[in-house]
Order: C-alpha cells, then sequence, then structure tokens
C-alpha cells in the first residue's frame, strides 16, 4: 500500500476528484494549506496598497492505495491539475506499513 498526497491549486480539486473517480478510486482526504514554492509567495493589492503574500493557498489530497493503482492515480492526478504555469503543484508517494478501518477492524488492502 501507497500513501499518494498531491499539493494542487484549489480550483483544479473537482477535476483531480473527477479523474480519480474515473479510474475507480472513491475515497479520499482534502486539507486546505497554504505554502510557497519557488515562487515565493505573491504580491496582492488590497484598497490601493501593495503586500505580500508570503503563503500561496493549495489544497491537499490525500489517498492509501494498493501498490497497483499508484501508477494510474498519479496520471490522473498530474493531467488533471495540470495547468503548465508556476504553482500547479507536487505529488508524493509514501509507504505505508499498516491500515485498520475503525468501525470493523479490518486491516490492510481490506480497510481501504
Amino acid at each position: 500500500m501507497q500513501m499518494v498526497m498531491a499539493i494542487i491549486k484549489p480550483f483544479k480539486l473537482d477535476e483531480v476528484r473527477d479523474a480519480l473517480t474515473a479510474i475507480g478510486i472513491e475515497g479520499l482526504t482534502v486539507s486546505e494549506v497554504k505554502g510557497y514554492g519557488r515562487q515565493k509567495g505573491q504580491s496582492e493589492i488590497y484598497r490601493g496598497a501593495e503586500y505580500a503574500v508570503n503563503y500561496v493557498p493549495k489544497v491537499k489530497l490525500e489517498v492509501v492505495l494498493p501498490d497497483e493503482q499508484v501508477e494510474h492515480a498519479l496520471e490522473a492526478i498530474g493531467r488533471a491539475a495540470h495547468t503548465g504555469r508556476i504553482g500547479d503543484g507536487k505529488i508524493f508517494v509514501l509507504d505505508v506499513a499498516r491500515a485498520v478501518r475503525i468501525r470493523t477492524a479490518e486491516t490492510d488492502i481490506e480497510a481501504l
């Protein structure tokens, strides 16, 4: 099992969710996060005054998958989240040692 974690632009969330649903991925966790990468934040104008925004709003998706679904998920997320502009985001893949469904005590793949 592996966890796929993607940090994407907020307006791409529905497209990414639809792409994952289309390949049979039924559940995911979504968090609103802030951060910065190469763009180092941005400048905004509010009531005529310019000020720096050090952290850019993003959305973080997390989904734990069987190993055989990971590549399909990476392709789907990458395709759906792509705009071609700086700040499109990142995808990380982490190993997951155990999973337990609390309600039924099912473990690992059965818990997903």
